[in-house]
């Protein structure tokens, strides 16, 4: 077993009881819900006689089947506002905080939770959505759950786990200027396959982690889950200190400098051993795009299709000739200048300030290329609002985008949001899976940058140069 790790000492300090062998009840700190998978666990903890345990550390938002378009109340379809509106009687009668569309603090749960200093460093967070490990880079043990899991956590604010074994990812050098957080762990993905962590905890770090802001931290640990593991942590910092010195639920004032104190202790020790280390080195890559129909499967954007005949494992191969019969692509081939039908820029990956910034700095003065259908979609009402004040809905709109209200949209498409069968998209969401965004749906999965680039020529990548786009998100972290 590991030893001095940011995991462990992270997992030791909420162990309630420990079971038999490597399992243990661990308490939860906060427990985040939505409306797709909450409803139903609220059913059952009320079919079961159940009472919610600590509902003070439950909040709750809709954000999966929720309409993002303009004046919405609930969901598009009869079905989604039936479920909106059993969630905030459930979450009423509860009394779990619920940030609604009418509160400014409602949007996607992984981008509310950290903009409202909710998620901290060394707190247990879960909640009913893969991508929860979101929460990791602020130095958080946090994971998505299952239904029956989530009624536990309701009932009894504890949830029983094994113990993973713990892996660092080291990204050792320094990338272009042109590539963002997004196009990092893209490549990395690439490199270590979409299996490469699975049924590990996994740590990142390196001098490429150390210089990102906090945001772009975000969207390295929400694609944890991208190459198997649960949990995405970076160790927190003054980076991380700074972030959430001025969020409405961290701790205030001389608590503030003491949580800072404790929180400084987290970070794993010099000598700490994990049981895995894999390095990847990023040293001058550049943008990055998917070419097939997992994460892993990406090129460089200047780069080519790659073909299936020089791979030696059958397995893989197999599986690449899929990918390119799905995608409608040939080996060797270019995606750059690929056309596009749709682009997408949202998610609980790239729906940030920083992220919309860094497209509108490539979108101004320009127009949508015409064909091309582009959405933006802020990540919270908070971002929609600071977006508002410094131009950017303004910037979209003129160019042509449609800006729409926060919450998963096109990512999943839960709430009818959804790319036609047979229509390309580039987008800055985290999954490009078959049927992920609409029966037939072709998926790219790119940075805002490149989406955004892609929108105005109506070709991938486009050929703007995007190093411009970063430099909000550089200066942030500086």
């Amino acid at each position: 077993m590991s030893c001095g790790t940011m995991f462990d000492k992270i997992w030791d300090a909420h162990v309630v009881k420990h079971l038999s062998g490597d399992a243990a009840l661990l308490h939860i700190d906060r427990h985040f819900l939505h409306e797709l998978t909450a409803v139903e666990a609220i059913k059952v903890v009320d079919r079961r006689g159940l009472s919610v345990r600590n509902a003070e550390l439950t909040f709750a938002t809709p954000d999966h089947v929720i309409s993002t378009a303009p004046g919405r109340t609930g969901g598009d379809e009869p079905w989604a506002t039936e479920m909106v509106d059993t969630f905030r009687e459930q979450t009423a009668s509860l009394k779990i905080r619920c940030f609604d569309v009418a509160d400014e603090r409602q949007g996607i749960v992984h981008v509310v939770g950290p903009e409202l200093g909710l998620s901290l460093p060394g707190t247990t967070i879960v909640c009913g959505d893969s991508h929860t490990c979101t929460h990791g880079a602020f130095g958080a043990l946090a994971w998505g759950i299952g239904l029956t899991e989530q009624t536990q956590v309701l009932a009894a604010q504890v949830l029983r786990q094994r113990r993973p074994p713990v892996m660092r990812i080291t990204l050792r050098g320094q990338p272009s200027a042109a590539a963002s957080a997004k196009d990092l762990i893209l490549y990395a993905l690439g490199q270590l396959g979409v299996t490469a962590a699975s049924g590990y905890a996994v740590e990142f770090a390196g001098e490429a982690v150390r210089a990102m802001s906090m945001e772009e931290r975000m969207t390295l640990c929400n694609l944890s889950i991208e190459m198997g593991s649960r949990f995405g942590m970076i160790a927190p910092d003054d980076t991380t200190f700074r972030y959430l010195s001025h969020c409405e639920f961290a701790p205030q004032g001389d608590a503030f400098d003491q949580a800072v104190a404790h929180w400084r202790t987290l970070a794993s020790d010099d000598d700490a051993q994990f049981d895995a280390e894999l390095q990847v080195d990023v040293s001058g890559i550049g943008p990055q795009i998917t070419w097939g129909i997992n994460p892993g499967q990406v090129i460089e954007l200047g780069g080519v299709v790659p073909d299936p005949a020089l791979e030696n494992d059958a397995g893989r191969r197999a599986g690449m000739r899929a990918a390119l019969d799905y995608m409608r692509l040939t080996p060797g081939q270019s995606l750059a200048g690929t056309a596009i039908d749709r682009v997408f820029i949202g998610s609980c990956t790239n729906s940030r300030i920083s992220d919309l910034r860094a497209a509108a700095s490539v979108v101004r003065g320009r127009q949508v290329a015409s064909g091309v259908k582009a959405w933006v979609v802020p990540g919270s009402l908070r971002v929609a609002k600071q977006a508002r004040e410094e131009g950017l809905d303004r910037v979209f709109v003129e160019a042509g985008f449609e800006w729409r209200e926060p919450g998963c949209s096109m990512c999943v498409g839960a709430n009818g949001d959804l790319v036609g069968d047979g229509e390309r998209c580039v987008s800055t969401s985290n999954r490009n899976f078959v049927g992920r965004q609409g029966p037939g749906a072709m998926t790219h999965l790119a940075s805002p940058v490149t989406a955004a680039a892609s929108a105005i020529s109506g070709r991938i990548g486009g050929g703007i140069d995007g190093q411009a786009g970063f430099a909000s998100t550089r200066a942030e972290a500086a």
